[in-house]
């Protein structure tokens, strides 16, 4: 799946990079000629013959680029969405009721130093985190914690 995506792909990043360099040396020619001639009138040509439309393969090459790229990371995206769709889930009954419930159920609250969250003790986020520490009801009261959304601690439960 994803050698077939990504092979169509290419020709558009290669096609853009070809443009910005199109582009480029086109401005130079133009620079170039526009600064060879004294009058106006002869500088004329060289901007309607190689600076705009140096810009134009520029803009061109530049909008190619951000939809190859674009497309590259749709790629990645439906890649990663068909391996997590074909995971079957390790146990049936996980699909029911008890996976809308939080993750972590334990009544100690733990945060990690510089964080933005607190979190349960068993919350997948900080289980098995030696810096995890416990939370000062100080922080949490104040509002600088957040409560984490994966196991959405109680703030009664401190």
């Amino acid at each position: 799946m994803r050698t077939s995506r990504l092979r169509t792909v290419h020709p558009v990043l290669w096609t853009g990079w070809a443009a910005l360099a199109a582009g480029a040396v086109l401005c130079a020619v133009g620079w170039y000629g526009v600064s060879g001639e004294r009058y106006a009138e002869r500088q004329l040509p060289y901007l309607a013959s190689c600076t705009i439309p140096g810009a134009a393969l520029i803009i061109a090459g530049a909008v190619l680029l951000a939809q190859g790229r674009g497309s590259v990371a749709a790629a990645r995206v439906e890649e990663l969405y068909g391996l997590l769709v074909a995971a079957e889930p390790a146990e049936p009954e996980a699909t029911g009721r008890a996976a809308l419930a939080p993750l972590a159920v334990s009544g100690d609250l733990l945060m990690v130093p510089g964080g933005t969250l607190w979190h349960r003790a068993d919350c997948p986020l900080v289980a098995g985190k030696a810096e995890a520490v416990p939370v000062d009801s100080k922080l949490v009261a104040s509002g600088e914690l957040d409560p984490c959304p994966i196991c959405e601690p109680a703030e009664e439960t401190d």
